[in-house]
This record gives C-alpha cells, structure tokens and sequence, in this order.
C-alpha cells in the first residue's frame, strides 16, 4: 500500500518506480482525486463550523426577540444540516476510490533491482554446488522415478481431480523428513520461532499481504468467505497486524510448515507432469518482521538460510535476483532461489525470498515505536525455506540410482531412522 502523502511530496520518484514496473505514470491522478477529497473534508469543516457559530446566533437572536434573523438564521442551519450528509459521503465515496486506486499499486523496486521484462532479464548472483554426475545414461525425470517408491498420481486425481498427487510409503517418508529437517534447521540455527498458524484465514489477512484484492481468482475460497492460505507468509505476517510494538521486540521471526492451496489459473498447460505445480503442497515459509534500517541485511540473512538448507541436503543451486517484471506484487526486492534439476536439465525455483519494506505493513497498520519517538511502519520479509514438493523432486532426481532406488542425504537420515536408501516395496 502506498502513502498518498509521500507520492504528493515527491510524485516524479512515484513515476519513475512505476516505470521501472512497466507501468505509466499514476501521480497525476491519485494526487487530484486526493485534492477532491481533501476538498471535500474541508468544506463539511467548514459547514460544520458555520452551523456551530449560526448556533449561537440564533440563541442571540431569540434571547434579543429578532424573531426575523432567528427564523433566517434557523433557515441556514437546516440547508447545513442537510448539505453535510451529502458532503460526508462524497469523501468517504472519494476515500473509498482512493485507496482501492493505492491497494491496486505494486510495491515500487529497490535501487539495485535491475530492469527487465520477463525472467529471461533476471540477474545471476551466484551459483553453488557441484551437478551431479551419473555413471548410467538413462537419467530420469522425478515422475518416472517417484510411482515406483510411492509417488502415485493416478489416485490422487481419481479423489481429487488435476494437479493432486498422493504419496504414499517411502516417499511419503521422505516428504515428511524433509519438512522437518527444514524446520529444524531455521528453529535452532537461525533463531526462527515455530509457529503452526491457521490455514484457513479472513479476507483481510490476505489483503495485507497483498493477494487481494487483485489474484482472488489464485486462490481457494470457502462457503462461509474465508481463503485457503496460498502461503503461509499470511498467517506469519498478520501476527503484527494492528499492533503497535516497541522496538526492542524487533527484530521478529516465524516459521511454519503448512500445506499451501493455490488455484494455479494463470497456469493452464505449464507443469502438468509430475510435483511441480500442484494445487496443494507443503511449504516451510520464514517471516521476519524487522526495523527499516534492519530490512537488507535481513534479507540477506533470510536467503542464506533458505540456500545453508540446500546446501546441507547437497543440491546444486543459483541465486537470481529478479528483474523488475519478474517480481511479485508486494516485493521490492526479490531473490530466486533455483534447484538443478538432472532429469529435467535445467534450474527450476525452489525459494522466493522478498523484501516487501513497508507495503504490507501500511496494508495491516503494523508499527513500531522507538524510545521516545512517533509509531513507524515496520518493515516486512518472506521467505520459502524451502518448498517441501519441488525439493523432494529435486532429492529424487539427484540422488537417483540406475536400479531406481534414490540414496538418502546423509542429513536426512536421522529422521528415517538411519535409513541410507529408499527402494520401491517388496
């Protein structure tokens, strides 16, 4: 959400961020809709007080028996009072259309946040990890691996439709290992707090973190109008929503794992195949909420958490920072985290981690007070840490073996009860 105040003091700055988005100027019109409500406030002010002051007179007026000016004066105050109604709504019509016009805004990009289109206009930071090599030809992709070990796909569109997967036996082990490695990591190493939040959340949580009201048609809704989480950065970050906290309780840090719901429309025919994009997942997400001179060296500290997880899994990866058109709504800033994938030959996203600064939090009214000082907007992150599905893929795909069985990391086999090696069922 954007302040309308800060736009009117410096509207080219406001232009030129939505340009960076691809995006035409929208200061012009936002700053003379706000003219007109700020007009308008003021003329019912100015109504209101001159009904005060007509008051008054017209107790002057009977007290001196100018039974003349009374009635005249009276006839005033009922053209006020049946102007200021009218006046009232006209400004909270115009604040209505105002802020529906800000909520619609993305978050402007960062400085060092490099143009582009697309995500062929993503920038590499760096690259990690060493691909694996395979001493058999045949590499396969995870689906061609995974129904033999439990991965069955058949079932899960039987009882659910499209784009849902059952896992089942040693597979399902290892999806359920790898949460919890994951969430273990970023309890004790990394100072996150656990948090097993709702999945099921109001409209106004997602509004303030900005997937409403503009991707409602991504997400799951209920009968009784409440959502589905398509993460859980929702219920994280709704935490501090209203609140007010004092700056020693900053910086903040929730993590979760939860099963995450997104309709995918905007995806028809892409990643059919296989766990890449499904309806429903399960994600370890990190939230940190953070002072706004905190915010960069968090983000920094947030994406090498989510890469010290593949790393200790030994995945290869590589770090992008995304181009201007490749980053979300909400992101000023936004680093990709992508898996190789030897089956597939090429990365693919496993971890979004985004700097939001304080447009969710102006979207929640989530503040901080200094010592002394005026209530501040905190500064907001995001970060998959990692997700679940396409991690698993990636396990299954690296780690495979010529006879089909897929080797477990060695940093997983604590929660498998020491078990080296998934193979498929006697």
């Amino acid at each position: 959400m954007h302040d309308i105040r800060l736009i009117r003091e410096n509207p080219a700055a406001f232009d030129a961020g939505l340009a960076r988005r691809g995006l035409p100027p929208r200061s012009i019109d936002l700053i003379a809709l706000d003219e007109r409500r700020r007009t308008t406030i003021a003329a019912a002010q100015d109504a209101q007080t001159r009904r005060n002051d007509l008051s008054k007179q017209i107790g002057q007026a009977k007290a001196t028996k100018d039974d003349a000016r009374a009635t005249a004066l009276m006839a005033e105050v009922a053209a006020l009072k049946a102007r200021l109604p009218e006046l009232e709504q006209d400004e909270r019509t115009m604040g209505v259309e105002l802020d529906a016009a800000l909520a619609a805004i993305p978050n402007l990009p960062a400085h060092d946040v490099p143009e582009g289109a697309d995500e062929d206009d993503n920038r590499l930071v760096h690259e990690r990890g060493k691909k694996p090599s395979f001493g058999f030809p045949d590499i396969r992709e995870h689906d061609a691996i995974g129904p033999a070990l439990g991965m069955d796909f058949e079932t899960g569109i039987a009882i659910a439709g499209a784009r849902f997967t059952m896992l089942r036996g040693p597979v399902a082990r290892l999806n359920r290992a790898l949460g919890q490695f994951m969430l273990d990591r970023l309890v004790a190493d990394y100072g996150y707090e656990e948090v097993a939040p709702p999945v099921l959340v109001r409209e106004e949580a997602l509004f303030g973190t900005g997937q409403l009201p503009k991707f409602a048609e991504d997400l799951f809704r209920t009968t009784d109008d409440r959502w589905l989480i398509p993460t859980a950065e929702v219920s994280l970050t709704n935490i501090v929503r209203e609140r007010v906290l004092a700056e020693g309780e900053l910086p903040l840090r929730f993590a979760a794992l939860t099963p995450c719901f997104r309709s995918e429309a905007g995806a028809a025919g892409r990643d059919t195949r296989g766990l890449i994009r499904q309806h429903q997942f399960d994600k370890v997400e990190m939230v940190s909420i953070v002072t706004p001179d905190a915010s960069d060296d968090e983000h920094e500290r947030m994406t090498s958490a989510a890469e010290g997880a593949l790393e200790a899994l030994g995945l290869p990866y590589r770090r992008m920072l995304l181009c201007t058109g490749d980053m979300g709504f909400s992101a000023a800033r936004t680093y990709d985290l992508e898996v190789w994938l030897p089956g597939q030959g090429r990365y693919r996203e496993i971890s979004s981690c985004s700097t939001c600064t304080d447009f969710q939090a102006r979207r929640m009214n989530a503040r901080f007070r200094a010592e002394g000082g005026k209530p501040q907007f905190v500064h907001t992150l995001n970060g998959s840490g990692l997700a679940v599905g396409r991690t698993l893929v990636a396990v299954i795909e690296n780690y495979q073996q010529e006879d089909g069985s897929v080797a477990v990391p060695t940093v997983l086999q604590p929660y498998l009860g020491g078990l080296t090696m998934l193979e498929r069922p006697r």
